[in-house]
């Protein structure tokens, strides 16, 4: 008999931790309530870059991201750059993500590569549809990275640079 109420007591205990650890994943599995800012993206023409942002914000809101302006209050700023290269005959865009937190240091650079179907090699030639992955790849990483950092002790805000135009509203 006390055997079976051993087994018992372990098994509820069991239970709870589960389900302690599924109410703590879902918790911290999402970047809602982490704001960020995006200040810049380098590298790209102003009807690429303006495109890009668009995507950007569809894809934060996709997935839960707050991104705000570039002069709000935000836990992380990011600054992105953007480039071509194209190798026997073939076209990769590559995109940085630098993700700094309230003390300007960079707490995260995310980086990634895309064959594109370009015919001069430049990012003036970027369709809407490889926006679109572009952007779509890049906020599943900052999300990624988010949701980690949400984890993690209150925070203070990024400040805004003064030394730049805002660029997404």
């Amino acid at each position: 008999m006390g055997s079976i109420r051993r087994k018992g007591w372990f098994a509820a205990a069991l239970m709870a931790v589960s389900l302690g650890a599924c109410q703590g994943g879902s918790f911290s599995g999402s970047p809602e309530g982490v704001p960020i800012a995006l200040e810049s993206i380098d590298g790209a023409p102003a009807p690429v870059r303006t495109a890009l942002i668009d995507e950007l914000s569809t894809a934060a809101s996709d997935r839960k991201v707050e991104l705000v302006g570039a002069s709000a209050e935000a836990r992380y700023r990011v600054r992105g750059y953007l480039s071509t290269e194209t190798t026997e005959g073939r076209t990769k865009v590559a995109y940085v993500w630098d993700v700094f937190d309230s003390q300007k240091r960079r707490a995260k650079r995310l980086t990634g590569t895309s064959p594109v179907q370009v015919s001069s090699g430049s990012l003036t030639d970027l369709d809407k549809e490889t926006l679109a992955k572009l952007a779509s790849a890049s906020m599943d990483e900052i999300a990624e990275f988010l949701s980690a950092a949400k984890a993690e002790t209150p925070f203070q805000t990024a400040d805004a640079s003064t030394d730049e135009p805002p660029l997404a509203q």
